[in-house]
């Protein structure tokens, strides 16, 4: 299991009966996770939740706020600022445990001067912001929601990086990656976290198991002649972290191409406990 300890405006105070309870840079959030399926450890402490999602039977759900809460918020990692925000899909903009992929991104482009990275799928751009910061020339930030990329944007003015070299993409991850190889374009890092199932700019249907080969592919063709990592993070269910590792390793084979391949679940300590939640599961490969 991979975790991290270098997020101090997160903490997991507890988690179990499908539920997880966390502190965001202080305030207290209640909200459902499928794998936290054994019995809470501090049942005493839960109603200290200043805001509760509840899922709805038939899709989706609402939040009830036991204390009046700010739209939105910031939290520190590091040297970067974050937006964060309960939204009605109980997400809040930031994956906490990919703290663990920030440092080893950011530890791996240290390595290489003027490195470019491609973040695919990445959301709110943490990611994308974790990068530029540490020392990234070009940052291509893709994703397919215009509104999630005027989030992204966002991290980035608070994190001041205003005048770093960040493109913001809105298109299919795919026909993007396609497009780049027809130019010629490559990376050094390469960065992705594809959905289980979704819908692209144009409806185009994603289903994880039908595109991850392809995604694969199309990222070894990107890679530059002196290339630093690839990152492939998923939350889907149904697959062990070996399964993602075996299709990374076949592609790699394929072209000959030399390096370490790892993966792991990935998931957050619960404080004051030997506990851990497991949040999916990502497979690194490096030189």
């Amino acid at each position: 299991m991979i975790t991290t300890d270098s997020f101090p405006d997160y903490t997991l105070l507890d988690a179990g009966d499908k539920e997880k309870l966390e502190n965001w840079k202080g305030h207290i959030l209640r909200r459902p996770d499928p794998m936290a399926i054994w019995p809470k450890t501090k049942p005493e402490i839960w109603d200290e939740a200043d805001a509760f999602y509840h899922r709805s039977t038939s899709g989706g759900g609402h939040w009830e706020y036991k204390k009046k809460l700010p739209e939105s918020w910031n939290v520190q990692y590091q040297e970067l600022t974050f937006r964060v925000s309960p939204t009605g899909f109980k997400h809040t903009g930031l994956f906490p445990e990919q703290a663990a992929n920030w440092d080893f991104i950011s530890e791996n482009i240290k390595r290489k001067k003027d490195a470019t990275v491609l973040n695919m799928f990445a959301y709110t751009g943490a990611a994308t912001m974790v990068a530029s910061a540490s020392g990234a020339k070009e940052v291509v930030h893709l994703d397919a929601s215009k509104g999630i990329n005027e989030w992204a944007k966002d991290n980035m003015k608070l994190s001041g990086l205003e005048n770093n070299h960040i493109r913001f993409i809105v298109d299919d991850a795919l026909k993007f990656s396609a497009r780049e190889i027809r130019r010629g374009h490559k990376y050094d890092g390469i960065i992705m976290d594809p959905p289980s199932y979704g819908r692209g700019p144009d409806n185009e249907l994603f289903k994880f198991e039908d595109k991850i080969n392809p995604l694969i592919e199309n990222a070894l063709e990107l890679l530059s002649d002196d290339p630093l990592f690839i990152i492939i993070n998923t939350y889907t269910t149904g697959y062990s972290p070996t399964v993602i590792a075996n299709a990374l390793r076949r592609h790699l084979e394929e072209r000959k191409i030399k390096g370490t391949v790892e993966s792991n679940e990935i998931g957050i300590r619960i404080q004051d406990s030997s506990y851990v939640l497991p949040c999916g599961q990502t497979t690194r490969w490096h030189r």
